[in-house]
């Protein structure tokens, strides 16, 4: 089984593109299991000429959708999705809490547990940590509905 996902698996699993695509590899895929996304923090990015003029920041939401993204590639690469017309949306998020700025120049890792899920399933749970040279930035639980193709 494929353990890692490039950017060209990643845009056949789910259907995300730029400004919105929100993860740059996912690497040690364990199936229906857990996965590690990266996401590597440019300057670049719409929402940092908002999210703050003179003091970058990249906004909460868009680091928990990023381990959103990272679950749903994990999903799709563990039961051979690339390429069907896969759709994940989120249904809840709990826990969350941010710890930690993340800004231009940094690689965000989204380390994604599942927590209920199993292949079929319509409904997963998730566990997620964002972390920035180890020290954690962001953490969540989520559930999502993943519309599965027919």
């Amino acid at each position: 089984m494929t353990t890692e996902a490039d950017i060209h698996l990643i845009q056949r699993i789910i259907p995300h593109r730029y400004p919105f695509l929100l993860i740059d590899k996912v690497r040690d895929i364990v199936a229906n299991t857990s996965a590690c996304g990266i996401k590597n923090v440019t300057f670049n990015e719409p929402h940092f000429q908002g999210h703050f003029p003179g003091a970058p920041i990249m906004p909460g939401v868009t680091i928990i959708e990023a381990m959103a993204q990272t679950a749903a590639v994990m999903v799709g690469v563990s039961n051979d999705l690339a390429d069907k017309e896969f759709l994940v949306y989120f249904m809840a998020i709990d826990g969350c809490k941010f710890r930690r700025k993340v800004i231009p120049g940094d690689v965000l890792e989204l380390k994604v547990d599942v927590t209920r899920g199993k292949p079929g399933a319509k409904v997963w749970r998730f566990h997620g940590e964002a972390t920035v040279n180890g020290e954690m930035a962001a953490e969540a639980d989520f559930t999502a509905m993943m519309d599965l193709p027919k």
